[in-house]
């Protein structure tokens, strides 16, 4: 499974965080990773270790969205667009291994699929806010 699949996989639980109370997400990632059969255990550790990440980091994550999303919070955002602005931002902020550029994009792409006609338009000027002004 490559990265972009890997990712799908991550937007897909994260979004499951807005219907699950944090305390039921380990049960739910595993009965998610054994839905998907996702056999590989490489891609099973890497999927649940970013999810985790990103979920324990969630509220910090959450701050800097309302921060940057002007006249937008994330309690007015849809569910779909605000699980891959989540995932986008951890990627941006705290993952190391993923450039910025590539998260955006990874994130534009993820709601061309499963987002509104005009989400990715809206994702991708969210998330320019988060562009380090060396990298304009």
């Amino acid at each position: 499974m490559g990265r972009r699949e890997q990712r799908e996989q991550i937007f897909k639980l994260v979004f499951q965080l807005e219907f699950n109370d944090k305390k039921d997400m380990p049960e739910q990632m595993k009965l998610y990773l054994e839905q998907e059969e996702i056999q590989s255990e490489k891609d099973c550790t890497y999927i649940s270790e970013k999810f985790e990440k990103i979920q324990d980091k969630l509220s910090e994550i959450d701050t800097l969205i309302n921060e940057q999303a002007i006249g937008w919070k994330t309690d007015r955002m849809g569910k779909v667009e605000l699980a891959i602005i989540r995932l986008a931002v951890y990627e941006i902020k705290y993952d190391d291994s993923v450039p910025t550029s590539v998260a955006i994009n990874e994130a534009v792409e993820l709601a061309k699929k499963y987002a509104a006609e005009e989400s990715p338009a809206f994702i991708n000027g969210v998330l320019a806010k988060f562009v380090p002004k060396e990298d304009k």
